[in-house]
């Protein structure tokens, strides 16, 4: 049994140091490696005196179980959001997780998996300070031995260090993934540290801060602009292969009916700020012409005076309006965005099912907002930020459209749901049919969409739409990038001569040599295309 338990602490020892933090390296190969870590603390415990070896041994063991739960929260941050864990700004993010989990798996769900981690975290320290100090018993009593055998094993990691020896592409025979993650993380500290000054700095540069409010979006004067943001409508769903075969005949399609209908239209993409999650990074960088990629700018943003689209509407004589079908509770960013009415879920009068993470179809939706705004009688211009929630992770179930007098109240949809048909965790189904549900949200969207606009369109309508980011990499695969597409809709030829010079290309699906801007970049341009001369 002891012999046994020693063992097992060898292993559990070794699978901790071996850990990779991204998930490119989840490889079983990747365990086959020797950790430079073992064998510094294997000569450390010979070197010190017992009792401090002992204390050191403990201090290492609760430092590697730390680092073994940081690595397993980068790997969940990779699957999901395509970056590891920040430890200064991404606290706040749990709050956004649990939400997440509860509106995909329920509440007991939600709360069984923060007690899950909550346990395994503390089984993670415990064990591994265990397994440390037994393996640290056991080099004592067996010094000559221990000696030679890490002595022989740094001479064969230094060998494949310099050869360069690798059993899987991208991880060498000589590992020091531990230690390199500790780098790292730290590093990153530093930077997200000093990044809060460099922010401030970019706050206060805004070319358009002292801009006389009638000189603002003159060209746009008299028309109802609607900015439609697409939950996780990436450039995977144009092009990558399991999705362009559907959703790219859609979009041809809908050019073609919008043609008929009498519409241009000009498509681009933009790179997002995020990718996977975090769609309020990407509004507020759409919005506002900064870089904004992680919480604490987030925050420091909504802080500030920083002019917004929506702002600028709103100085400029627009009646500004957020639909926001996604926000269950209240909102403090409403007042910096400077929206002379925000339609939260409870305002938007749905009486119809939840469809998983959606509180509401899209088309329920764009039908509301359309009989509150814009069929109002002898109103003023409107501007409209809607972001369309039912292409959010995870996908399953999805309403269908229906007739448009049909929408009514949303109760026209409840029988499109059955709860109780399938698991709604992403991680609880077989990934083809995630990337298949993806697929399908992403064509309901868009029908919606181009639906709306052959229905309600008109000669004041100009519509902008685009993704947020990227769906997860459960979708995308690694290495999918992070732009998404944007199109502008209009019948009024004059306003896309004025975009001339973007070079974006006709109709509603960007082709993959379509012009590819940061969406920070998207505000001035916009301003100063439909800005006078």
């Amino acid at each position: 049994m002891r012999r046994a338990t020693t063992v097992l602490a060898g292993l559990l020892v070794l699978f901790a140091l071996l850990l990779p933090s991204e998930t490119n390296g989840l490889d079983p190969a990747a365990f086959l490696r020797i950790p430079v870590e073992a064998l510094l603390g294997v000569a450390l415990v010979l070197v010190l005196p017992v009792r401090a070896g002992r204390v050191v041994a403990a201090l290492g063991g609760l430092l590697l179980g730390l680092l073994t739960i940081l690595k397993i929260v980068d790997l969940g941050f990779a699957t999901v959001l395509s970056r590891p864990f920040d430890p200064v700004v991404d606290w706040s993010l749990i709050g956004s997780g649990v939400e997440f989990l509860s509106a995909s798996m329920g509440r007991t769900g939600a709360i069984a998996a923060v007690v899950g981690a909550g346990l395994l975290a503390g089984a993670v320290l415990l064990l591994l300070t265990l397994a440390v100090l037994r393996l640290s018993r056991v080099v004592v009593r067996h010094r000559a031995a221990a000696a030679r055998t890490a002595a022989a094993l740094g001479v064969v990691w230094l060998t494949c260090a310099v050869l360069g020896a690798q059993l899987v592409p991208g991880l060498p025979v000589a590992a020091a993934n531990t230690a390199g993650a500790a780098y790292t993380h730290a590093v990153g500290v530093r930077t997200s540290l000093h990044d809060r000054d460099e922010f401030a700095r970019q706050l206060v540069a805004d070319p358009y801060r002292d801009i006389p409010a009638d000189r603002l979006l003159t060209a746009l004067r008299g028309k109802d602009v609607v900015l439609a943001v697409l939950e996780s409508y990436g450039r995977s769903a144009v092009e990558g292969p399991e999705f362009a075969p559907a959703v790219a005949p859609l979009l041809d399609e809908g050019t073609r009916r919008l043609d008929a209908a009498g519409f241009a239209s000009r498509s681009a993409f933009l790179t997002s700020s995020t990718s996977g999650g975090g769609s309020w990074l990407a509004h507020a960088t759409l919005l506002s012409g900064l870089w904004i990629d992680n919480q604490q700018r987030y925050r420091d943003l909504e802080a500030s005076d920083r002019g917004t689209l929506s702002s600028a509407f709103r100085r400029a004589g627009w009646r500004t309006v957020g639909v926001m079908p996604g926000v269950t509770s209240p909102w403090p960013e409403a007042g910096f965005y400077q929206y002379n009415r925000i339609y939260d879920a409870g305002q938007l009068g749905y009486r119809g099912p939840k469809f998983s993470w959606a509180t509401m179809p899209d088309q329920y939706t764009l039908n509301t907002f359309q009989q509150l705004e814009r069929s109002a009688p002898g109103r003023p211009p409107v501007m409209a930020e809607i972001p369309l929630v039912s292409s959010h992770a995870p996908w399953s179930p999805l309403p269908r459209l229906v007739a448009w007098h049909d929408v009514g109240d949303g109760q026209v949809f409840n029988s499109m749901n059955a709860p109780g048909a399938e698991p709604n965790a992403i991680l609880t189904r077989d990934p083809a049919r995630v990337r298949a549900d993806y697929r399908a949200s992403i064509e309901y969207s868009l029908n919606s969409l181009i639906s709306y606009v052959e229905t309600y369109g008109d000669d004041r309508l100009v519509l902008v739409f685009l993704g947020d980011h990227q769906p997860s990499p459960i979708v995308t695969g690694e290495g999918a990038g992070r732009d998404v597409p944007i199109t502008i809709v209009t019948r009024d030829r004059a306003l896309l001569d004025r975009i001339s010079g973007w070079h974006w290309q006709a109709g509603l699906r960007p082709h993959p040599d379509a012009p590819v801007w940061r969406m920070d970049a998207f505000r001035d341009h916009f301003l100063t295309a439909f800005g006078p001369p």
